[in-house]
């Protein structure tokens, strides 16, 4: 097997990372490859919007316009090959404004483009299939803003084979910019399973930039110089083993904590990962610190993937418009909450008075009065408060009698009300997302490398099968014995959430092996449900899953985020605080540990 390493540097996690990211990969690091990762379901609808105004738009402008241009002739000068989804739903317009660019620039790069997961063409056709939301079951949206499947890796590769510098995607799943070169340099074939799903975790661990090297780490205060914070660097090998790191002299941390929070990042059921040219079991890799900023990552297993794509369309589904004020003095949070109750009313009512129908959903949020912890909240005290109160009305006309009925709160209601939140709220879309499988065998995968289509043979068959999968053994529950103490769960875990849609999850770590038979015995599926019972839309569901190759369980909790995304009326739509208001959950420990000394404000001894 080859001694070869390949560096690949992640760039970007979302649409709007800094632009920081890939002038200091490329002139502060040597890397062989650049990749960003643009995409969401809710990005997709966006720029299916802007494509229906100008035939030109419809991709991420600042991959192009800022990324790229920042580093466009050290990317020639050096040969490193480039890879993003950036493509959006125009993928072919993005390709084309790469070579405006490089020509602009003076140089000669040779740019690919993929396409075949636009579906929107074909809208009428799925409906009539009475294709149906592969979760909930419901129907087919009456019409679409964007249809996409996510693609693999293998037409990266292909493209990458044929001689492409820069590889511009639509729709692929956010992994599948790292596979697809890994593929490519190594020659791993596309029924090499576990090659397949180390490459995928490679990717997963690069997919959120800065993420991974200690952005969003539960233990912020030991990541060093946010401002100039490394974004991650994969040092790739040839039997699917990489070690994460960053750039010398840049800020954040790579530590076996940053790099476990990220694998436990919006993944559901860690033995079946599902992505489009594997199946991958996460369960039993290893994640070891060799050296300062160095953690070599192993043991990712694979089987084969389904015969499906997963299919993701947006829709409008109303609107929905969200109103904010500052409310000060003694007893902000009670004082808020009546004022959202007067409007409310008094809105209800003026709505039935010119018969346009009741709000199909609202949602009052007291921020600083802890809306976030439910029952747990600490701070009903509080002497100043944010009142968020967000409505749903299918008719913008309702959304506009709404926003003109909240500045009368300054003079009508309660003493201390200021700060009207950036003006009288607007009426917005609410997006919502339909997902659905489409078999691989309806579509036309191909990539085009400055003109030149060059077709993708992509595996069909499949060969998924859930009721194989098998869960790990996991460490036996052990109930703590001895003297005890309460203490909050961060003082012996952390942890990282996330969303699957209407879902979220949440990874919870255990800060040693010792720790993780008292973990699995005090969060259970029940407690964690307990804990978050006012997050869920309707029954309380939890799923838990271990991984006891990271010493690390996974809690995914059904229907928990009113919706999710844009869909959501919540202040956090995705589930980004769920790990963090877990960290304040009270657990007994031994008082042998000592865990408790650095909390004494929060510990009682049993």
């Amino acid at each position: 097997m080859t001694d070869k390493i390949v560096r690949i540097g992640g760039a970007s996690g979302f649409w709007g990372d800094s632009g920081v990211a890939a002038p200091q990969l490329v002139r502060r690091a040597e890397v062989d490859y650049l990749v960003f990762d643009y995409l969401a379901e809710i990005t997709m609808s966006i720029m299916a919007r802007m494509r229906a105004k100008d035939p030109n738009a419809g991709y991420a402008v600042d991959f192009v316009a800022v990324a790229l241009k920042q580093v466009i002739r050290e990317i020639a000068e050096k040969n490193i090959r480039v890879v993003s989804n950036a493509g959006g739903v125009n993928p072919k317009a993005c390709a084309d404004a790469i070579r405006a660019l490089a020509t602009e620039a003076g140089v000669e790069i040779k740019v690919a483009h993929v396409e075949g997961d636009d579906l929107l063409a074909r809208e009428e056709a799925l409906r009539k299939a009475g294709i149906t939301e592969m979760f909930s079951g419901a129907a087919f949206p009456d019409k679409c803003w964007s249809i996409n499947a996510y693609l693999g890796a293998i037409p990266v590769a292909r493209a990458l084979d044929a001689g492409a510098q820069i590889v511009v995607t639509g729709r692929a799943v956010d992994s599948a910019v790292t596979l697809g070169p890994l593929m490519h340099e190594f020659g791993w074939a596309d029924d090499a399973y576990d090659l397949l799903a180390a490459g995928s975790l490679c990717g997963h661990i690069l997919e959120c930039g800065a993420q991974a090297t200690g952005g969003l780490f539960t233990d912020y205060q030991d990541v060093p110089d946010w401002d100039d914070i490394g974004y991650p660097i994969a040092e790739c090998a040839a039997d699917g083993s990489f070690v994460v790191t960053k750039p010398d002299g840049t800020g954040g941390i790579v530590v076996p904590g940053t790099v476990k929070e990220q694998l436990l990042y919006e993944i559901g059921d860690p033995t079946a990962y599902l992505l489009p040219d594997v199946t991958c079991d996460f369960t039993q890799v290893a994640v070891e610190e060799i050296g300062k900023d160095r953690v070599r990552v192993t043991g990712a297993k694979g089987t084969a993937p389904s015969p499906h794509y997963k299919v993701s369309a947006t829709f409008q589904d109303g609107f929905k418009a969200v109103a904010s004020m500052v409310i000060g003095g003694w007893d902000a949070v009670g004082k808020s909450h009546k004022t959202a109750e007067a409007i409310l009313k008094r809105t209800r009512r003026m709505l039935a008075e010119q018969n346009m129908g009741d709000y199909t959903e609202t949602n009052v949020e007291i921020l600083g009065g802890e809306a976030m912890y439910g029952a747990h909240s600490r701070t009903r005290a509080a002497r100043e408060a944010i009142m968020k109160l967000a409505v749903k009305h299918p008719d913008p006309k309702a959304l506009s009698m709404f926003a003109r009925e909240i500045a009368p709160a300054g003079t009508s209601f309660s003493q201390g009300t200021t700060g009207f939140g950036g003006g009288r709220p607007k009426a917005q879309p609410v997006v919502r997302l339909f997902s659905c499988l489409v078999a691989k065998t309806e579509f036309d995968v191909k990539v085009l490398l400055d003109g030149t289509e060059i077709p993708v043979a992509i595996p069909t068959k499949g060969g998924f099968d859930a009721g194989t999968i098998q869960q790990p053994d996991p460490v036996v529950a052990a109930a703590p014995d001895g003297p005890l103490v309460t203490v909050p769960l961060l003082a012996i875990a952390h942890g990282r959430s996330g969303d699957k849609g209407a879902h979220a999850n949440i990874g919870i770590i255990a800060r040693a092996p010792e720790y993780l038979p008292l973990l699995r015995h005090a969060l259970t599926p029940e407690v964690v449900g307990d804990y978050f019972a006012h997050v869920f839309d309707g029954e309380i569901k939890v799923d838990r899953y271990d991984l006891p190759g990271i010493g690390a369980m996974n809690f995914f909790l059904h229907e928990a985020l009113g919706g999710g995304g844009v869909a959501s009326l919540r202040t956090d739509n995705q589930g980004k605080a769920y790990a963090q208001i877990m960290m304040d959950l009270p657990v007994q420990v031994p008082v042998a540990w000592g865990v408790h000394e650095a909390f004494a404000d929060d510990a009682a001894v049993a």
